[in-house]
């Protein structure tokens, strides 16, 4: 008999939540293009659920290239109207255009610091971040970490970047490993930073 996994008590559902855990949530990104899904699936997820994102991702994905920036910054107000008549998608006009203008903030950050990622990783030194007490399941909506880091993107003219957005990104992409003690990849992910993880107080 095949030993049950343990895993954070928000996916032990199955499903999609599920296979995002397993192969998604925690783990470290570095690529710049998904970065920027990761970051504008939390965009069109403010004020819904996460459930109903990744039902949704694969509409995302055909409404914006693929998440491409380098082609959504050229949108213009026909591709709005095409993206507001597509079938399942969120009809929010303001989030649709604050991805396209994201995008545009995300090119010329990518363009500073070489690529985004290495602008957004920078911030913790190119570590994982763990924090103390979090693995027991306490985990609070923001940080003193995502604090910095959203009020940097607002600086670089972000929209729908605040701290809670912004710290629920931070555990997506692998900058901080929130996973519960239990779960099975809590230690994988600690295995793999070896030297690359930093200890916190979290003093959000």
């Amino acid at each position: 008999m095949t030993e049950k996994k343990c895993r954070c008590k928000w996916c032990e559902d199955g499903g999609l939540l599920q296979e995002y855990h397993d192969t998604e949530w925690g783990i470290p990104v570095h690529d710049d293009r998904k970065q920027f899904e990761f970051l504008m699936m939390e965009v069109m997820q403010c004020g819904l659920n996460w459930m109903m994102m990744l039902k949704k991702r694969d509409i995302f994905r055909a409404c914006f290239d693929d998440f491409d920036y380098t082609r959504i910054v050229k949108y213009t107000e026909s591709d709005i109207e095409r993206i507001l008549t597509v079938p399942g998608m969120i009809r929010s006009r303001r989030k649709i255009e604050a991805v396209i203008h994201d995008a545009r903030c995300f090119m010329e950050t990518a363009s500073e610091y070489h690529s985004f990622s290495e602008y957004l990783w920078g911030f913790t030194q190119n570590r994982t971040v763990l924090y103390r007490g979090h693995s027991g399941g306490s985990i609070p909506a923001r940080t003193e970490l995502s604090d910095t880091i959203s009020a940097s993107l607002k600086k670089r003219g972000f929209k729908y970047l605040g701290s809670v957005t912004v710290y629920a990104h931070l555990q997506a992409c692998g900058m901080v490993n929130d996973h519960v003690k239990n779960c099975f990849l809590y230690r994988q992910l600690i295995d793999a930073a070896g030297t690359q993880l930093v200890c916190m107080k979290d003093n959000g």
